[in-house]
Formats: structure tokens, C-alpha cells, sequence
């Protein structure tokens, strides 16, 4: 037991009489301390400053870009009764890519339209009270990508949470952030806690931004961290419940996703929060992420308040 890590030690102190209170308890204890150790990814990554990320996109005003000529970013929410409303969306910014080749324009070129989009939908999700947004912004599997448009995505992911976050503070908007540390450039980790600390107290709305993210990654990495307490019989393996498995998730807070969508005509999940939407009602749309709207968001909002959502049981009449 020579050189226990605190965090073991005290779930073993404080697991006798209750194993599922305390093992959530210390973990995320041990998660504020920093002391659970991190999932080691292989591989480096060369942090660059990019020049050519400083250009923004804006989306409305004097300066819209002209591809936004036409999109509807003001309507009102439709008039749908809260308690049919979504109160967490899962949302894959998908198709940025696919948008700027069929421009003939550089998939880089996609990606800054879909950020740009990404702020008009939180505030979208603000005019209709919804409580929690989580954007699929990079996944563990797109360090798979060219190594150019990984750099540009990490470079411009770090400008674009330095240019949002004053807007998003001043909306009432808490930023967080879902995802491995490791293979991020520093900077980018820099931009994120310092978007994380000014927003904290925020309570109009919570914006998870997921980097460098991946479903499987998350449930391993709690599952390893309940292992580890388990292997040094610092907890009763039979004290381990789904509410314990949850509170070692990225976000311990995050409620269960009620609206998983994804635009782009992709139908599939790519291993995006599954833990949290287990019983997600999924909304597929044939719409480009560049290309999302208002119009999008109000039909997918009335596609879930329509759905009848029996969570597996069955309801009388």
C-alpha cells in the first residue's frame, strides 16, 4: 500500500457504511484535487499559432459572411408547452467539411462557418430555455485526420473560445468542457479553464463544449478509476452502482441527454455521449452543419415534443 494515492485512501476511510454515497463523493473529491491519474494517449502533437485562424466568421450584422444571406436566425421558438421541451441537447456539428468541397473551398473553410453557427444556436437554445447544450466539436477520432486540418482545428478551436466567451458570459451562459486532457495543446486547455472560471456562476444556460471527446474514452475512464479503488479494496465492488458510474463521467453533473441531433444526414451516433443517451430521442436532418438554422432547430424541437417517451415502461390508456 507504500505510496496510495489520497484519493484511494480516503474512498477507503469513508466506503464502510455507504459504498455508493462515498465513492462518488471522494471521486469527484479526488477529480477537484487532480489526483485521479489521467488516461496516458500515445503520440504528440506540435502545438502552432496559425496566422490565418484570426480571421472570425459573423453571422449577422455588417460583417455576415454571405453565405448566411438567407438563414434564419431570429424567429421566435415555437409555442411549445415547457415541460415537452428538451432540457438537455446532444448536438454533432457535422458536415463542415463536406459544405466547403462543395463550395470548392478548403475544408478549414467549413469548419469556421459551423463555429459561427455554434453561437447562434446557443442562442436559439436560450430564447427557448433550454438548460443544456453539448456541441461534439472534436472527437479522440479526429487526431485521425490530415495533420493540416488537425492543427487548424486545434489552433482555431482555441481562438474561437477566446472570441465567444465574452458573448457567451454576457448571455448567462456556463462554459464546460468534456474530454481528455492529453494530445491537447496547452493553449487550448489555457482557453478552456479560463472560459470555464469566467462563466462558473453562469445560470441561464450550460454549453459542454466536447473536445477531444469520445463516448467509449469516458466510460473506460470512469470504469478505470472504479477498478483502481476496487483493486486496492478501498471500495465494495457491490456498492457500485450506475449513479456512482455517473459521477466519474467527464461532466459529473450532466444530466441524461433528452434530444440527440445530428444534421448532415448522417444517421448514427459516432460514439457521442452514449452513456449520457441511453434514452436520447434521436433527430437526423438533411441540412449541412454551415447551412443550420433556426428553422432546423424549431422542427427538431417539435419532432421531440411529439415523440411519446415511455423510457421502457408502458403507460396506461
Amino acid at each position: 500500500m507504500t505510496g496510495m494515492p489520497q484519493w484511494l485512501k480516503k474512498l477507503g476511510k469513508s466506503t464502510a457504511h455507504s459504498p455508493q454515497k462515498s465513492a462518488t463523493k471522494v471521486a469527484q473529491e479526488a477529480r477537484n484535487m487532480g489526483e485521479i491519474p489521467a488516461y496516458n494517449d500515445v503520440g504528440d502533437v506540435t502545438e502552432d499559432f496559425l496566422a490565418d485562424t484570426g480571421k472570425r466568421i459573423d453571422t449577422r450584422g455588417p460583417h455576415m459572411d454571405s453565405c448566411f444571406a438567407g438563414h434564419d436566425f431570429s424567429s421566435p421558438p415555437p409555442a411549445i408547452p415547457k415541460k415537452f421541451l428538451p432540457q438537455h441537447i446532444a448536438l454533432v456539428m457535422d458536415g463542415n467539411g463536406r459544405w466547403a468541397q462543395q463550395r470548392g473551398l478548403p475544408r478549414t473553410e467549413g469548419h469556421r462557418r459551423g463555429e459561427a453557427v455554434l453561437l447562434e444556436v446557443c442562442r436559439a437554445c436560450l430564447e427557448a430555455e433550454i438548460p443544456w447544450l453539448s456541441a461534439y466539436a472534436f472527437s479522440t477520432e479526429n487526431w485521425s485526420r490530415s495533420t493540416d486540418e488537425v492543427r487548424f482545428l486545434m489552433s482555431f478551436s482555441r481562438d474561437v473560445i477566446r472570441w465567444q466567451r465574452d458573448e457567451l458570459h454576457r448571455l448567462g451562459v456556463r462554459i464546460r468542457w468534456a474530454g481528455r486532457r492529453p494530445k491537447l495543446w496547452p493553449s487550448v486547455i489555457k482557453e478552456i479553464e479560463a472560459a470555464e472560471e469566467l462563466t462558473k456562476n453562469n445560470t441561464n444556460m450550460t454549453l459542454v463544449l466536447c473536445i477531444n471527446y469520445g463516448g467509449r474514452a469516458e466510460i473506460a475512464d470512469a470504469a478505470r478509476q472504479l477498478a483502481a479503488a476496487a483493486l486496492e479494496q478501498r471500495i465494495d465492488p457491490r456498492g457500485i452502482t450506475e449513479e456512482t458510474l455517473s459521477k466519474l463521467m467527464y461532466v459529473a453533473d450532466m444530466p441524461d441527454v433528452d434530444l440527440f441531433l445530428r444534421p448532415s444526414g448522417e444517421k448514427r451516433t459516432s460514439n457521442f455521449l452514449l452513456w449520457q443517451s441511453a434514452y436520447a430521442e434521436m433527430v437526423y436532418q438533411d441540412v449541412l452543419f454551415p447551412d443550420f438554422d433556426r428553422q432546423n432547430l424549431w422542427a427538431a424541437l417539435t419532432e421531440y415534443a411529439e415523440r411519446d417517451r415511455r423510457f421502457g415502461g408502458v403507460k396506461n390508456g
